[in-house]
């Protein structure tokens, strides 16, 4: 076994190097040129280019998530993987992060309402909805009920970056949010792909615009 590999050890030229090549290999062709930075960081996240073929997105995506964010818009995650995804030091705002997976209300509401600790979470996010950028890159129930919560109160966050991921629910909840945004702007990924690091990477992406 060799004593030393030849690999490149330098942080910034790997950082450099790896978005020379996602630019290379992405295919931005049918991309509107203002979610260029917002699709890269995508697939520099998964490592894959072809996920292009099924993002989903609101011609205002964009504009509307970055100028939330620059008004000091919270950024409400799904689950602890996102929120720790988040950059904080990209926000422009120094925005709250919020994330209720793990407050103490959650297993009763799940239990009440006969359903996930990720769909009851999101039941507390009504004090922050209003105006706020969504990053849901874990749990397709999570999606599903911040749908009926926003039909149910009208309260419209500023933007969705839906990205949950699996086997069951996951492609539906996805369909259901192009279905049924009701005119709030986001962004997706059609399918079973999705996760975490896709999803704070939307969020990364945009708060950088």
């Amino acid at each position: 076994m060799p004593s030393s590999f030849n690999y490149i050890r330098e942080p910034a030229a790997i950082y450099a190097r790896s978005f020379e090549l996602v630019r290379e290999a992405t295919d931005l062709s049918n991309v509107p040129e203002c979610l260029h930075p917002v699709v890269i960081r995508l697939v520099h996240a998964c490592g894959m280019p072809d996920i292009v073929n099924d993002l989903a997105w609101t011609h205002d995506i964009a504009t509307e998530a970055a100028g939330a964010l620059r008004c000091g818009g919270p950024i409400l995650a799904d689950c602890e993987m996102v929120a720790n995804g988040v950059i904080r030091g990209r926000l422009p705002a120094q925005n709250d992060v919020v994330c209720t997976l793990n407050n103490d209300e959650v297993p009763g509401i799940a239990v009440a309402q006969s359903t996930t600790r990720s769909a009851a979470a999101i039941d507390l996010w009504r004090p922050h909805l209003e105006g706020a950028v969504v990053a849901i890159g874990n749990a397709p129930t999570a999606l599903f009920r911040l749908l009926e919560v926003v039909a149910e109160t009208g309260l419209r966050p500023a933007a969705i970056c839906g990205f949950p991921v699996g086997f069951v629910g996951a492609a539906e909840s996805k369909t259901a949010l192009q279905a049924h945004h009701n005119g709030i702007p986001f962004i997706t990924l059609h399918g079973q792909r999705g996760g975490s690091a896709l999803a704070a990477a939307a969020v990364n992406a945009l708060a950088g615009l």
